[in-house]
């Protein structure tokens, strides 16, 4: 697995062990944002974030070396800081939700996933289909009525956000990439549907 880096974007992603749930009730996605915060906005910027019953997806923006080195100045090595922060947010999260269901053992598949994004593209093909991922998997039928993710945020705000005016340049082109991907999913989704039956 690839280490995570200094000013680099990623999309982050993990899933629930087998077929266990991440959340089970709404107070659940409110205690994992909560922790999120507490863990990651040190030493990373969320751009972009859906969480779904099973799995989540997020955009990130790693701080930059002289950021982190001036908040982690004791660190061995910026690779193991990013690793032990990701890992005690999980650990954190796993252990709050096994009391609480009174549960045992790891709640996330190990290793979470990262992918690193290097193209104005490839980002705003992230916010996109990270929005859209409740329609794919049939969580929601509309991006508006999923409430656990960025997308009402950052459509509220969008002028106010200047990473979102520059990628997809207006609230427009913003508003049509979600619009063209939703539908893609609802035309997948529904073939999908008719080939079942």
């Amino acid at each position: 697995m690839s280490p995570l880096l200094p000013g680099q974007y990623y999309h982050i992603y993990n899933h629930a062990n087998g077929d266990d749930n991440l959340f089970r009730e709404e107070e659940n996605y409110r205690f994992f944002l909560q922790q999120y915060h507490q863990h990651i906005d040190a030493i990373a910027d969320t751009l972009a974030w859906c969480l779904m019953p099973n799995h989540f997806h997020l955009l990130v923006k790693i701080k930059n070396e002289e950021a982190l080195l001036q908040t982690f100045p004791k660190f061995e090595t910026l690779e193991k800081l990013l690793s032990k922060k990701f890992s005690n947010f999980f650990s954190s999260y796993t252990q709050a939700f096994n009391k609480m269901y009174q549960r045992r053992g790891s709640l996330f598949i190990k290793n979470f996933k990262r992918k690193e994004i290097t193209t104005a593209q490839y980002l705003q093909t992230i916010v996109v289909y990270i929005h859209c991922n409740p329609i794919k998997h049939h969580f929601a039928k509309e991006i508006t009525a999923w409430p656990w993710s960025s997308y009402q945020h950052i459509h509220t705000h969008f002028e106010e956000l200047p990473f979102f005016r520059e990628i997809f340049e207006n609230k427009n082109s913003f508003l049509k990439q979600h619009t063209l991907k939703h539908e893609r999913f609802i035309k997948y989704n529904e073939l999908e549907e008719s080939l079942t039956r």
